[in-house]
């Protein structure tokens, strides 16, 4: 009897530390993480089996520029990605600005390229609406139906309320609704299922591009100021040369192929404090980064 019960704690503690050690909990304290295998999150904002589809480019070149296996991921809500990232569970990761300010305070990441768009490093949120809303500039929103996609998104939630909130409409005039991505709230203001919603000015004039959204049903009634692009983002644990590594291969990318699903046409490097125009944008509208996680 006792030696079953030593055999099956021995069990219970191989399953343990077998838990514990894509936590990175399974070496040496102060030890440089050097995976064989990269686990790579990408935005959440459509789609996860295309996202994951139309980037195989980039895992490809990944894998070769970095000589390891790489594993993207797609997760349901940027709120999995921030608990993922803060459990160690992925090693780099595609941020919007607002989610990634609010994983920083919960996990130990650094972020290391933002996206070159058009020359620049920054882009733009919209607000649009439905054509037959009624809606003609932002203050018509009031009474009316508006669609945000995830809470913790820059260009689809915090950048929008904030234009609204300058205008003096406030969450309580209007019924606010969380779709979750974006091409979700430019489909739902474009069936007339909400009156009008805020996205990514680049993910909406693509989806005007390709058809998805009939650009004659619907229309921008308000753009934002410039914003700080979305940050690629690392675990700061990782060994030195890995870094520089990851760096360089980014910053090199130049295939269009690799870049187009990524909305960009190159990456360049970034700094935390680049974000805090966000971070403040947050605490003028009195929003808790903490609670638009849960």
């Amino acid at each position: 009897m006792e030696h079953r019960w030593l055999k099956r704690r021995a069990w219970i503690l191989g399953l343990a530390v077998a838990l514990l050690l894509p936590l990175g909990l399974g070496r040496a304290e102060g030890a440089a993480y050097d995976p064989q295998v990269l686990k790579v999150a990408l935005l959440p904002d459509e789609n996860a089996a295309k996202v994951i589809q139309d980037n195989e480019g980039l895992r490809a070149y990944l894998e070769k520029r970095l000589s390891r296996k790489i594993e993207l991921y797609v997760l349901t809500s940027y709120a999995a990605m921030i608990e993922a990232t803060r459990n160690g569970r992925i090693d780099l990761a595609f941020f919007g600005p607002l989610s990634y300010c609010m994983a920083r305070d919960k996990a130990a990441i650094e972020p290391f390229a933002a996206k070159v768009k058009d020359g620049a490093t920054t882009y733009r949120s919209v607000i649009i609406a439905n054509g037959a809303s009624g809606i003609q500039k932002p203050e018509d929103i009031r009474g009316k139906r508006m669609a945000y996609g995830d809470q913790a998104s820059t260009s689809s939630h915090l950048i929008p309320k904030g234009l609204l909130a300058q205008r003096g409409v406030k969450p309580g005039d209007y019924q606010e609704s969380f779709l979750g991505k974006h091409d979700a709230v430019a489909l739902n203001v474009m069936r007339g299922n909400v009156d009008a919603g805020g996205l990514s000015q680049v993910i909406f004039n693509g989806l005007v591009e390709k058809g998805t959204i009939d650009g004659s049903r619907v229309k921008v009634v308000a753009e934002s100021d410039p914003i700080p692009e979305y940050p690629w983002v690392m675990r700061s644990d990782l060994a030195d040369a890995l870094k520089e590594s990851i760096r360089n291969a980014f910053y090199e990318i130049r295939d269009p192929a690799i870049l187009k699903p990524l909305k960009a046409d190159g990456f360049a490097p970034i700094r935390d404090s680049d974000y805090d125009v966000i971070r403040q944008a947050a605490k003028i509208l009195g929003l808790d980064l903490g609670a638009l996680e849960k």
